[in-house]
């Protein structure tokens, strides 16, 4: 049997293995997939080992850590400095990205985004920088603390206390705020500021209306979650896994229906 999980902290509300699992299932794969609460991330190697695993996701704060981990890297992993997802394969750690493609999956919906403002500088914005840039939306950065030596490719990396307004189409929160508490990922000022110019709104956070997304709501704006993109990059990681043997649409039908998009 193929083993797989998910590494976080938190880790309990993940429904990555309702998703993986039900894409086992209707695929008639010998496998399972699982949750492991991870309390450091200088352990993953040791217990991705441990427990026998064949590849894994990755998700908050240990992306960074899973990039140390891996040994090879595909180009967009490498550019971005961020994995969110771990395959071992031929004793060695392969490591790759897969949240970049699926945010944009995810906002390319909304329509027509010409420029968007992310709110924190970890590793989920790596991934969402890279593939704004990538696609020509120009963007800037809004952190607590100074990042901008980062390389993040974007127009404009501001601390809360330097921040310009400026009209964008999009915004987004890619921290943890609103996970585990109440908090904005930004003073309400600023978001209330610039969500009054706005047109879109996305919280990579999944599962509940967060205090980000509540106040965007309010503004009137176009608002997601971050489900769509959960799904769409756990269809390319589950690929990863089986070196793209799937056709990604099966994939994608089968974890629709067990997140119900």
């Amino acid at each position: 049997m193929d083993k797989f999980a998910v590494f976080g902290n938190p880790i309990a509300h993940s429904v990555s293995p309702r998703l993986h699992n039900l894409a086992i299932k209707e695929l008639g794969l010998d496998a399972f997939y699982g949750r492991v609460l991870l309390e450091k991330g200088n352990d993953l190697k040791e217990k991705f080992l441990n427990l026998g695993l064949k590849g894994a996701n990755i998700t908050v704060p240990f992306k960074l850590d899973a990039y140390e981990t891996s040994e090879i890297l595909s180009e967009s992993a490498k550019e971005i400095g961020s994995v969110n997802t771990l395959v071992y394969k031929n004793s060695k750690f392969y490591g790759y990205n897969t949240d970049a493609l699926g945010f944009y999956r995810a906002i390319c919906e909304f329509g027509e985004i010409k420029n968007a403002l992310l709110l924190g500088a970890g590793g989920t914005t790596r991934a969402m920088s890279y593939i704004l840039h990538k696609n020509g939306v120009k963007f800037d950065i809004l952190n607590r603390s100074d990042k901008s030596d980062k390389n993040f490719k974007c127009e404009n990396f501001y601390t809360h206390d330097d921040f310009k307004f400026t009209k964008y189409d999009l915004i987004v929160n890619s921290t943890s705020a609103g996970l585990k508490d109440d908090f904005l990922p930004a003073p309400f000022e600023i978001l209330d500021a610039v969500f009054k110019e706005a047109k879109f709104a996305f919280d990579g956070i999944y599962g509940k209306i967060t205090p980000f997304l509540k106040l965007a709501i309010d503004n009137g704006l176009l608002v997601k979650d971050g489900k769509e993109m959960l799904v769409y990059q756990a269809v390319l990681a589950f690929n990863l896994f089986y070196d793209n043997e799937f056709n990604e649409n099966l994939i994608l039908n089968a974890m629709s229906r067990a997140i119900r998009l």
